[in-house]
């Protein structure tokens, strides 16, 4: 298994590019099939959870052809999908369920393993399977997988979810494209991500209107041969932004829109990042001392994304002051606080809730991974600690990060992946 040996600490000067967005490409390409006609997705991750949904749509009778660079797929779906989703490909990642929406809404049938993925809480799929059924959707749950059939097209309801929920909203948004009729969701998810998603489906023919948290969607018979380019990281991008913070960098971040991270540019600006702007780029230079926030809470778009908490951990470690961390999205996402104690960090852990002693001093140690921002923000601890890290289980990280390791090595941190 390989793993990460980091000399630190290292000063971050230099350029790097974000890669495309994981989150936003997951259910693009679950909503590809949908299509009769071929369509083409640009600027995807070279990432481990897109060859598992590349690998997912094949077994399911998608040809997929990969350009040089694999960051482009050209997609056709046969005449005769198989709508059996199956564990082996499905227990490695969370955003496989996204493929019950599309099978279901174009052929009425689908058996879908429950889904796998990162250990950051229970995340069930209750709030999916609720949505499903309000338009038309039977199923019952045998043996570890959904069984689900509809009796023929899907039909256009009002579903009004309990919780706002990323994929629950992607799943039903994707799913009500090809219903009879019109569908209001109420309560949506909005991520740039999910925007992205509605994005490809329109240029394809889909008619979906945003309203605020609302989302209406009126059916179309089928969608058209297209081609779109996904966004850019955001998670990433903020990575990077918080990398060149804690580690007195000098960071010029393309291809972006800021706009996606505008909530963490202003958190960062307070604990003292000179950042400027243009359209598609951010430059960032991290300040002599990090001034600590006193809260700092996880919230949905647009606050403060979950999957940048750990990676605020650490710099709330290294800032002159206490801070605390309230984690208000999943209820075990606090897996790295035991890793970053082993480097020097004080941090204490009540519910829900992370308090942060700052101005800590780490020292290199041997580190595990839990998940993959988890492990993202061991990375980031092992730039700024004295001496050498290990960090292990680094499998989490290729999940969501594309050859992090490259564009560290780029901006000045000394990193070596050893098998």
């Amino acid at each position: 298994m390989d793993k990460f040996l980091i000399t630190g600490p290292c000063k971050i000067r230099g350029s790097v590019s974000i890669s495309g967005s994981k989150n936003a490409s997951l259910p693009i390409l679950a909503a590809t099939l949908l299509f009769d006609q071929p369509v083409i997705i640009k600027n995807l991750p070279r990432v481990r959870d897109i060859n598992t949904m590349l690998n997912l749509l094949k077994s399911l009778g998608s040809k997929v052809i990969l350009s040089k660079d694999r960051k482009t797929a050209k997609i056709v779906n046969k005449k005769n999908m198989k709508t059996f989703a199956s564990y082996s490909l499905v227990k490695t990642m969370r955003g496989s369920i996204l493929v019950l929406g599309p099978l279901i809404s174009k052929y009425n049938n689908s058996k879908t393993s429950l889904p796998g993925g990162c250990l950051i809480g229970a995340r069930p799929v209750n709030y999916h399977l609720e949505a499903l059924k309000k338009l038309g959707m039977n199923y019952e749950l045998k043996d570890g997988y959904i069984l689900a059939k509809s009796n023929g097209k899907l039909k256009g309801t009002i579903i009004n979810f309990p919780k706002i929920s990323v994929g629950a909203t992607e799943n039903s948004i994707i799913a009500a494209c090809l219903a009879k009729g019109r569908t209001i969701l109420k309560n949506c998810a909005i991520e740039p991500e999910i925007k992205d998603l509605t994005n490809f489906l329109n240029k394809a023919g889909a008619k979906i209107r945003w309203s605020g948290r609302i989302c209406k969607i009126t059916g179309v018979e089928c969608l058209n041969k297209t081609e779109y380019s996904v966004m850019a990281d955001r998670i990433e991008a903020g990575t990077f932004c918080v990398a060149a913070t804690l580690a007195k960098g000098n960071l010029q971040i393309n291809n972006l829109n800021p706009r996606i991270i505008g909530t963490e540019i202003k958190l960062l600006k307070k604990v003292g990042a000179k950042i400027k702007t243009t359209e598609n780029k951010i430059l960032i230079k991290g300040p002599e001392k990090i001034k600590s926030i006193k809260s700092i809470k996880t919230k949905e778009f647009p606050g403060i994304p979950t999957d940048l908490q750990a990676q605020l951990m650490v710099l709330m470690c290294k800032a002159a002051g206490k801070s605390s961390i309230t984690e208000s999205i999943f209820e075990n996402r606090f897996m790295h606080v035991a890793e970053l104690q082993r480097l020097g960090a004080k941090i204490n852990i009540k519910n829900n809730i992370a308090s942060i002693e700052g101005n800590t001093k780490f020292i290199g140690a041997e580190l595990m991974s839990s998940d993959l921002r988890a492990s993202v923000a061991l990375v980031l601890a092992a730039i700024v600690s004295n001496g050498k890290s290990y960090i292990n289980r680094i499998y989490h990280l290729d999940r969501g990060y594309e050859k992090i390791e490259n564009k560290l090595k780029k901006i000045g941190v000394k990193i070596k992946r050893l098998k």
